[in-house]
């Protein structure tokens, strides 16, 4: 294969390579097909062409030599091809580079997305002569979009489901996070509801805990959610956590949905892609709320792991219909540009590049879009801000910033739900304070 592309000594001569490397996955200024998945890293080595191209070869067709038994037709066939190289920086002996890989979509089974990862995201991170390697952003083809469902509901089903046709929603998660038994969780479901949330659900480490079984939280808060429903006149929703084995959390989805529960919530990260990817193609009829934890493990390293906005390309492929991105000015890491940027993979159908945050145009095909969630520090006085950066398609959560209000959850709900209305109408959260005395201690209390 070496004679037939004559690539040895090209390589050998411009990149000085000892005898022996392989540089078979090299063709800069290749122009990628539309068929062809597309993977763009930041890379740092000490050879940045070398390094891409053993990672070019690990996450598909080759290793660490040349092998016999190597098929010409199989190494024609699923080749990634090593397109662009470009340097942007250098720490010590190393260099550091962004990469760009083409994979021919032969190379995986399109529906089988732990497959697919375990190519692109997987032995490559663990390559010694590496010293950092962060996957920035993927472009999936129509090819590979089409074998999966996609969100269920998106945003405009969810917003049809809770008739809020003009304004963020309003969400909370019952707190603490844990130690409640389940009356008093229902009870301060309820509290929430009547002042005036859309959303109230579980936090992400309460599961099914002997102080408060999963069972007799789902009945009493379903309890307390159609009593709130008959106060105020308006829809109310619950987000059970169903995160456990997947056995056990199939058990739990039936329950939710047998008992008329439009929602459950999962913990994506944790659960891993082939439960998330399950849990949707079984056919539940219910939103599915994603929650994050445990991201920042994969995600926040700027030298390691995968981008969120990659991650979030693949929760809207395997169906997720909200998934929580960030505040900006919340509690949790994220600027600005960045979390618009996985909004923007997650809501629009025509995602455009900007080369900082997304590195390829992308193309959904038709596939639902993602509700996201904006939550963790949340308090009346972000809202403006938030509404601001997301517009009114975003789900607004706040913990804290309802339960820790001087007044009680009632008026904390009632607050939040005032300074949302607020910055839909466009008119300042001190004028609202005026209406709303709740908005106005609360903006006193939290300065």
């Amino acid at each position: 294969m070496r004679d037939k592309y004559n690539k040895y000594e090209y390589y050998n001569n411009r990149y000085k390579l000892k005898k022996g490397d392989n540089m078979d996955y090299l063709e800069v200024g290749y122009e990628p097909k539309d068929n062809e998945l597309l993977s763009c890293m930041i890379v740092k080595a000490e050879n940045l062409e070398k390094a891409a191209n053993d990672i070019a070869g690990e996450s598909s067709i080759g290793t660490w030599t040349e092998l016999k038994t190597m098929k010409s037709e199989v190494y024609e066939k699923l080749r990634p091809k090593v397109y662009e190289i470009k340097e942007i920086g250098s720490e010590g002996n190393n260099k550091i580079g962004l990469v760009k890989i083409a994979y021919p979509l032969d190379d995986f089974e399109p529906n089988n997305m732990p497959g697919t990862l375990a190519g692109i995201a997987g032995n490559i991170f663990g390559m010694k002569y590496l010293k950092g390697l962060r996957i920035l952003d993927f472009r999936f083809p129509k090819e590979f979009i089409d074998c999966y469902s996609g969100p269920k509901y998106g945003i405009k089903g969810i917003r049809n489901l809770l008739n809020v046709k003009e304004r963020p929603l309003v969400g909370t998660i019952v707190k603490p996070k844990v130690g409640l038994n389940s009356e008093e969780h229902a009870k301060v479901a309820y509290n929430s509801w009547v002042g005036g949330c859309d959303i109230v659900k579980d936090d992400e480490n309460l599961v099914s805990q002997d102080f408060n079984k999963f069972e007799d939280r789902l009945y009493k808060v379903l309890e307390y959610r159609d009593k709130a429903e008959s106060e105020t006149g308006e829809k109310k929703i619950y987000m059970p956590n169903i995160t456990a084995p997947y056995r056990e959390m199939v058990r739990r989805a039936e329950l939710v949905e047998d008992a008329k529960c439009e929602y459950a919530m999962i913990d994506v990260v944790v659960l891993g892609f082939s439960a998330v990817q399950q849990i949707r193609e079984e056919g539940f009829d219910f939103v599915i709320h994603a929650h994050r934890a445990m991201h920042a493990a994969i995600t926040r390293s700027k030298e390691w792991g995968i981008s969120m906005l990659a991650l979030a390309k693949i929760y809207r492929l395997l169906g997720v219909d909200q998934l929580h991105i960030g505040t900006v000015v919340g509690k949790m890491e994220g600027v600005k540009e960045e979390v618009c940027s996985i909004r923007d993979e997650i809501v629009l159908e025509d995602v455009e590049k900007d080369d900082k945050y997304k590195f390829f145009d992308q193309k959904w095909y038709g596939l639902n879009n993602v509700f996201p969630v904006s939550s963790g520090g949340v308090y009346p006085k972000l809202v403006p801000e938030i509404v601001n950066i997301f517009g009114k398609d975003v789900i607004i959560q706040a913990g804290g910033g309802i339960h820790g209000h001087p007044d009680g959850t009632v008026a904390g709900a009632r607050a939040m739900r005032a300074s949302i209305e607020a910055a839909a109408e466009g008119i300042p959260l001190s004028e609202k304070a005026e209406e709303v005395p709740e908005l106005k201690k609360a903006l006193e209390y939290w300065k």
